[in-house]
């Protein structure tokens, strides 16, 4: 099988086996079962005529790290059998205009689908979800956060285009820089912001929840806040604990999945705070397969790698 990914401009710089990205080790993966593997950026895409096309690199292993050849080769991407769309937010113009690309690309499966992608912004549309949210509203309007604020208490404010918590703030009730960070958040109420309800629960940190197809993935981890920081901020070992779920979530979050599969996103990550999601990651949802391979002594990769080629197969 050919597999294409498109991957993180960092990510090509610095390509190498970092046991903590998960583009990493599917490409590894897939290479040891004999795929093709092949790598690109959004610069690299080009559409002519009606035809998309990728200039690429093709990777290999080698020691068990992996490499990629330095000869940049140009297929149409319908060349190929598999493609992974995994840039890494911020979903911005430049990122919205690569999933156009592949509204002209016809033979290969996606995964995840670029127009699902476009079509599902990570903060806002959780609220497909509500009932299993916490309070919150989307706005760029001071009056109503600031409302929002006197109900509530204590609020989370966040950007609706960045991952990894970039850009998030916290808020209480009588906080001095209160309009401050509200107006520089909304941009002087011109930017549309997502608003929480602050859940206490993220002290102790939150779980990340896998999706994978229409199924919840048993394995499952807690990011705990940073020192410094009441949310997690800091990809090492330190800040990550073993989580399980409670049947509740378990039944809740599977009905998601198959949400969420249904709509052209199989590999998901909810990021949960007691027992509530509190965002829906579909653009590059990172797996932590080096910790949950450590924690469950499993092999994490090896049952995505299979659930890769068997949704692509099933659908050539």
């Amino acid at each position: 099988m050919r597999v294409l990914f498109v991957i993180d401009k960092i990510e090509l710089k610095y390509f190498e086996f970092n046991k903590l990205v998960t583009n990493f080790w599917l490409i590894k993966s897939l290479l040891d079962r004999k795929c093709e593997v092949f790598i690109t950026t959004i610069p690299l895409l080009s559409l002519k005529a009606d035809v998309a096309y990728s200039k690429c690199f093709e990777t290999f292993v080698k020691d068990e790290d992996i490499f990629y050849k330095k000869e940049q080769l140009e297929f149409q991407i319908d060349d190929f059998d598999l493609v992974m769309f995994r840039p890494d937010p911020p979903v911005d113009i430049d990122y919205i205009n690569a999933t156009y690309i592949f509204d002209f690309v016809t033979r290969p499966i996606i995964i995840n689908s670029p127009k699902a992608i476009r079509g599902f912004n990570e903060k806002l549309h959780s609220v497909y979800f509500k009932d299993l949210m916490s309070e919150n509203i989307v706005t760029a309007s001071l009056k109503e956060i600031e409302e929002f604020l006197a109900l509530n208490k204590q609020i989370v404010l966040k950007p609706l285009n960045r991952c990894f918590g970039s850009g998030v703030m916290f808020l209480y009730e009588g906080d001095p820089n209160t309009r401050t960070i509200i107006n520089t958040m909304t941009n002087n109420e011109t930017t549309l912001v997502m608003v929480q309800k602050f859940l206490p629960g993220v002290r102790q940190g939150d779980k990340r929840v896998l999706t994978l197809g229409d199924r919840v993935l048993k394995y499952c981890i807690k990011k705990l806040p940073t020192n410094d920081d009441f949310k997690f901020n800091t990809h090492n070992d330190s800040y990550i604990a073993k989580a399980e779920l409670s049947e509740e979530e378990y039944s809740n979050f599977t009905a998601v999945a198959r949400k969420l599969n249904s709509m052209g996103l199989p590999m998901a990550g909810l990021d949960v705070i007691d027992g509530k999601i509190i965002e829906v990651n579909v653009t590059s949802p990172c797996y932590f397969i080096k910790e949950i391979n450590n924690l469950y002594s499993v092999s994490l990769d090896k049952i995505i790698t299979d659930f890769i080629l068997t949704h692509a197969l099933l659908s050539l």
